[in-house]
């Protein structure tokens, strides 16, 4: 059980900085300098990414059971 919550933490945090990497300058540029510094922004910003990264996350672990590679 514990192996099988690091993998899915471990991928979490791939699936997350590989999103971040892809969008936040293109958000940030998109609300102006003035409005992504406010915290309301940011946190719809981080609210997107975690609820995006985390159905990532479950469509990756459960094609990596489809394929017999991890066992819940």
């Amino acid at each position: 059980m514990e192996k099988n919550l690091a993998i899915a933490i471990i991928v979490f945090l791939i699936v997350i900085f590989i999103f971040w990497k892809t969008t936040h300058k293109e958000y940030k540029e998109g609300y102006g300098e003035k409005l992504w510094n406010q915290w309301g922004t940011r946190a719809f910003y981080w609210q997107g990414a975690i609820m995006i990264s985390g159905g990532i996350t479950g469509l990756l672990l459960v094609l990596l059971k489809w394929g017999n590679l991890i066992t819940f």
